[in-house]
């Protein structure tokens, strides 16, 4: 059961992603700017990360946040393959190519295993007595 929770883990992350870009090509002044939107959704990520690390972590699971950190960006991966690229990225004239060459894929990635890492260090640590 571990596993299934980290991969809806994962579903969460994805769908917040998903949501803060559709929401942030609405608004006029970044609906231009796909740095400017890449920006605040690297920040985002980092508290869509936390919240679902904090999700899986309710049922006392000992996973590495490392390991959980992948796990939740893989998944994320999978759902851009089956989902983002085909009905999004198709429709608007791009590609499978275009979409996993971008750098900002691959640091939203890090940036997620990472976050999911550093939060699960730090609470991790014993309280000194």
């Amino acid at each position: 059961m571990k596993y299934i929770r980290a991969l809806f883990s994962g579903i969460l992350v994805w769908f917040a992603v998903s949501i803060s870009f559709y929401i942030l090509e609405q608004i006029p002044v970044v609906k231009d700017s796909f740095l400017g939107q890449s920006f605040i959704v690297g920040i985002s990520i980092v508290f869509f990360a936390i919240g679902a690390a904090k999700f899986y972590y309710l049922k006392n699971y000992k996973m590495s946040g490392l390991q959980l950190g992948i796990i939740m960006s893989l998944t994320a991966l999978f759902l851009d393959v089956i989902i983002t690229v085909p009905f999004v990225e198709i429709p608007n004239g791009r590609s499978y190519e275009s979409f996993f060459t971008s750098p900002v894929l691959w640091i939203l990635a890090f940036v997620n295993a990472v976050s999911v890492f550093l939060w699960r260090k730090q609470n991790n640590k014993k309280t000194p007595v």
